[in-house]
């Protein structure tokens, strides 16, 4: 029935959304349209992942639902720096940081919890990816915040390019120790055996789930451009400042794909991957997207320093002490993720009211 309305939505959004743009139709309804068809747009992204990460494991699988759920989320902050809006881009990375620890953890434990009074995950690669958090974003987006206040935003820029270079090589470097020096180290015994007995048939082909994906961003880059635009209107008419936009508009937008995925995946007991999405997603912004994006800008008028508000930073950096604390014994519940989304609403009314 989901998959039903999300075919809808996509049959009917992306032409409207063409049509829109060149009619010059309202900016508040065109930003709607295009909302829910990045939305729908992105459930087929989803599917074709999910798709993917039965041939391929749930590693490969998380890390690729991760990677083109981000992708939406880079090609729109791509645009918003082309249209000056560095301030909406560093929201929005702010954004999924929480979005993905707090509404997508939170969301997955809670659901799945319902239906499971426990749910087990590799404790390795929660501790594994935990050191990793701390690093992505304690370290290397506050440094730059201290030492800013000293510096010229000349040498900000700079500190800030340094930086990205450095997270984006240990990015690379996380994923070598995953997927090919320690892979299957830390694999426990009833995972694998359970991976041994359980043969799941995938939705679509590999080919046509790779088309699918390979269509489906083409035209969440065409509809993402056109969205960049509505943001000055649209704050303007519900009163939303360009920090709420970023963090909660954009990144749920923007991250729409691994929220339906790492439900499903909750809900049918797999929480490796469902963990993996939210968590490796928040890797994948921090240590790769958000540096990639500070690179790109230096072919902007504009460029874009890693200097985040104190809000902004403090909000990440609960976020990712919650989630360590929550989620470090390699099990979960319905109360905590209960716990994760009451954060996650606290901190959303504390950024409407800012």
């Amino acid at each position: 029935m989901v998959n039903k309305i999300f075919l809808v939505l996509v049959y009917a959004g992306v032409p409207l959304s063409i049509a829109g743009s060149l009619l010059n139709w309202s900016s508040i309804l065109m930003f709607v349209i295009y909302c829910l068809t990045i939305i729908a747009l992105s459930s087929f992204m989803g599917r074709a992942t999910e798709s993917l990460a039965v041939v391929m494991g749930p590693r490969v699988g998380g890390l690729l639902n991760a990677t083109f759920g981000n992708a939406v989320e880079l090609i729109i902050a791509i645009f918003s720096i082309k249209a000056g809006l560095v301030g909406v881009v560093l929201a929005s990375l702010t954004g999924s940081v929480i979005g993905n620890l707090l509404l997508v953890a939170g969301l997955s434990f809670f659901i799945g919890g319902l239906k499971y009074k426990t749910q087990k995950f590799n404790v390795y690669d929660a501790r594994h990816n935990a050191g990793l958090l701390v690093f992505a974003v304690i370290v290397a987006f506050v440094i730059p915040e201290i030492f800013s206040q000293t510096m010229t935003d000349r040498q900000t820029m700079s500190l800030s390019v340094g930086i990205s270079i450095i997270m984006i090589l240990l990015y690379l470097a996380a994923l070598f120790f995953k997927l090919v020096t320690h892979r299957g180290v830390y694999q426990h015994a009833d995972e694998f055996s359970s991976s041994q007995e359980e043969e799941e048939v995938p939705e679509w082909s590999r080919k046509k789930a790779l088309i699918i994906l390979l269509l489906a961003t083409v035209a969440v880059a065409y509809i993402s451009e056109k969205l960049v635009h509505t943001f000055h209107i649209v704050g303007n008419y519900f009163g939303w400042t360009e920090l709420f936009i970023g963090i909660i508009i954009v990144a749920i937008v923007g991250n729409a794909a691994e929220h339906a995925s790492a439900i499903i995946f909750a809900v049918k007991n797999k929480m490796d991957i469902a963990v993996e999405i939210a968590v490796g997603s928040t890797l994948q912004i921090s240590m790769f997207v958000a540096p990639l994006l500070v690179l790109i800008s230096l072919l902007f008028p504009e460029s874009m320093p890693l200097v985040f508000t104190l809000p902004e930073l403090i909000v990440m950096v609960t976020s990712v002490f919650l989630i360590i604390i929550l989620s470090n014994d390699g099990e979960t519940n319905w109360f905590e993720g209960a716990t994760l989304l009451a954060a996650y609403i606290i901190m959303g009314i504390g950024f409407y009211l800012l």
